[in-house]
């Protein structure tokens, strides 16, 4: 089977962007970050919708945004807002953007596909066809119903890309990965049926910016809450998530 990177957060897109790898044929290593997020209870979720989906290997790598902060996700000092209308989540770059976190993310992914590449470690010259490179990262990202996070944009992706193949080996040597983006067109309903018809439950993953501290429930409130309900009542199915309130 090919490889596939899955960037995995425990969400429902990353989740959804999971199932549609798999069914496509893809071998997968999921890959999630610990990065000094408030949310952190969606590892938890990561880590059984990557049992779900049978993934060969599941990475949790650790690094520190936290220490940048300038994000409401990883700073205590600015709090994540709340109970905001349609019209304003969907306007301007919100305090729960993290800097430079999806080109962060990409990169880690990058990383793994090239040393996933060649099963025994050997060069171009060793595989002039290519066949044991990992050439595809799938990552959830969305410009439909969005936050309004630049890193999400087609736009964005399709530069990474490029510079993804002029700056790695495989790349160099004819093998260079592409940025598998399936759900980036789709609204949150449509993204939610394709899990459904697959028979995933969705109580599975965690999307809340804000979760109760010791259970983890979701606060219900903030803007990922929100498109999340959104999407479920659009889509006509029951919402499975575990509101704290």
């Amino acid at each position: 089977m090919k490889k596939a990177i899955l960037l995995l957060s425990g969400g429902l897109d990353s989740a959804t962007c999971g199932i549609v790898a798999r069914d496509m044929g893809f071998d997968i290593y999921a890959m999630s970050f610990s990065y000094g997020q408030r949310h952190a209870f969606e590892l938890n979720a990561a880590r059984d919708v990557a049992r779900y989906l049978n993934a060969r290997e599941h990475r949790v790598a650790n690094i520190d945004l936290a220490a940048f902060g300038g994000s409401a996700l990883t700073s205590g000092a600015i709090d994540v807002p709340k109970v905001r209308g349609t019209r304003e989540i969907g306007s301007g770059i919100p305090v729960t953007y993290v800097p430079a976190r999806n080109t962060i993310f990409l990169s880690y992914a990058l990383a793994w596909a090239e040393t996933l590449g060649m099963a025994g470690g050997g060069g171009a010259d060793d595989d002039p066809d290519g066949a044991g490179y990992c050439r595809d990262i799938f990552i959830g990202v969305n410009s439909v119903d969005y936050s309004g996070y630049p890193d999400c944009r087609p736009e964005y992706i399709a530069a990474f890309q490029k510079m993804a193949n002029l700056a790695t080996a495989a790349g160099v040597s004819g093998h260079g990965v592409a940025i598998r983006t399936p759900l980036i067109s789709l609204s949150k309903a449509e993204i939610i049926s394709i899990g459904v018809k697959a028979g995933f439950d969705y109580g599975l993953t965690h999307s809340c910016y804000d979760p109760d501290p010791e259970t983890g429930g979701a606060c219900g409130a903030c803007d990922s809450c929100l498109i999340r309900k959104k999407g479920f009542e659009e889509a006509g199915l029951p919402d499975p998530t575990r509101y704290s309130c």
